[in-house]
C-alpha cells in the first residue's frame, strides 16, 4: 500500500487547511485510516482515525471540535479538515492505514505515508 499525503501549509491562527491521503497499491482494502502528527523531539501523537466499514470517527481532545476526518471509499482518498487552527497543532501530519483491525487505531496501523508539514503562524 501506497499512501500520499498533501494540502499541508503555513497558515495563521484561527485559519483552516484540509489535508489529503491518497490511498494506492495493494491491499486494496483496509479497515481503518488514520491522521498522525509529530513536532521533531517528541512523541507521535494520533489525531484521528475512521472506519472504511462504518464510519465511525475517533479524535484527540485536542482537536475535537475544531478537526473532522472523512473517507472517500470511491475515490480510496481520506481527508482531515482542520479548523480554527492553533500555532500548538504546528506539526508534520501522516496518513496511514490499518489492514486488519486487529489492534486499536493508535497501535495498529500497518501502512505509513510520508508527512506533509503544517505551520501556524500567531
Amino acid at each position: 500500500v501506497q499512501l500520499q499525503a498533501s494540502g499541508g501549509g503555513l497558515v495563521h491562527s484561527g485559519g483552516s487547511l484540509r489535508l489529503s491521503c491518497a490511498v494506492s497499491g495493494s491491499p486494496s482494502t483496509y479497515k481503518a485510516l488514520g491522521w498522525f502528527r509529530q513536532v521533531p523531539g517528541k512523541e507521535r501523537e494520533g489525531v484521528s482515525a475512521i472506519s472504511s466499514q462504518d464510519g465511525s470517527t475517533d479524535y484527540a481532545h485536542t482537536v475535537l471540535g475544531r478537526f473532522t476526518i472523512s473517507l472517500d471509499n470511491d475515490k480510496k482518498t481520506g481527508y482531515l479538515q482542520m479548523n480554527s487552527l492553533k500555532p500548538e497543532d504546528t506539526a508534520d501530519y501522516f496518513c496511514a492505514v490499518d489492514v486488519d483491525g486487529i489492534n486499536p487505531w493508535r497501535y495498529g496501523m500497518d501502512y505509513w505515508g510520508k508527512g506533509t508539514l503544517v505551520t501556524v503562524s500567531s
